[in-house]
């Protein structure tokens, strides 16, 4: 039978969801809750990878296994024996081919941008001096959706055979001394919205040009584009899939 699993973490501890041989991850902590619990080698497939130090306000993954689970019994004993930083909200069963990160139809994330220093926060969003442009930084959002293709805002290397993306929301929203950036997208490339969060917030500095971003769109150059924004400030917030997968 077939299981998704619905999740949050805090990233600043780990080197991303996806698993690695010398690094501790959301993916191997997950996976090592489940196979205890469960007495069996349980194997996780994520919607995604996030990046070292990126936040999940709501990240699934699918597994399989044999036994009928208690779902709501299962949740709580994962929360008991997974650390304060990994959370499970909800598991439920699903069609036998239901793919976590092939079925997922978009997926949204946010990014934090503190204009006040915060020691509480220091770890939650990215500190920007203020007197950010807003205007024009919302003008350079709406440049966005007039395009597909975002290899300039793609970590290079990667082994992706598409950089199109359908974007579906971008957005700039103040929250009382943060500036919040959301944005869904069919799917995202490599570091994508960290960049494309650097590249808007030179605009708001006034070191590029609302105009620039179709210059650099156009480039399908990385190296044109803004600089990377921390990860600490970055959050995937939803993972939507098809109601016909559930059973």
């Amino acid at each position: 039978m077939r299981y998704f699993i619905q999740f949050s973490y805090n990233g600043s501890a780990y080197h991303g969801w996806q698993m690695q041989p010398n690094a501790i991850t959301v993916q191997e902590v997950l996976e090592k809750a489940l196979s205890t619990l469960l007495g069996e080698t349980i194997a996780t497939m994520g919607a995604g990878r996030t990046d070292a130090g990126v936040h999940a306000q709501k990240m699934l993954a699918h597994f399989d296994t044999d036994i009928s689970l208690d779902s709501t019994n299962l949740v709580y004993k994962l929360n008991a024996f997974l650390p304060y930083d990994v959370a499970v909200s909800q598991i439920y069963k699903v069609q036998p081919d239901a793919h976590a990160r092939f079925h997922a139809t978009k997926r949204s994330y946010l990014y934090r941008v503190s204009l006040k220093k915060n020691v509480f926060n220091h770890k939650a969003a990215y500190y920007v001096r203020p007197n950010l442009d807003v205007i024009k930084m919302e003008e350079a959002t709406k440049i966005l959706f007039e395009y597909k293709d975002f290899q300039c805002f793609s970590k290079t290397h990667t082994d992706v055979k598409t950089y199109y993306c359908t974007i579906m929301h971008a957005a700039w929203t103040t929250q009382a001394d943060e500036l919040h950036f959301n944005i869904t997208a069919d799917r995202f490339l490599r570091n994508m919205v960290r960049a494309i969060v650097g590249t808007i917030i030179n605009v708001g500095l006034g070191k590029l040009n609302v105009e620039d971003m179709h210059k650099i769109i156009a480039s399908k150059d990385r190296s044109k584009a803004g600089y990377s924004v921390p990860a600490h400030g970055l959050y995937l917030t939803e993972v939507a899939y098809p109601e016909t997968l559930k059973l």
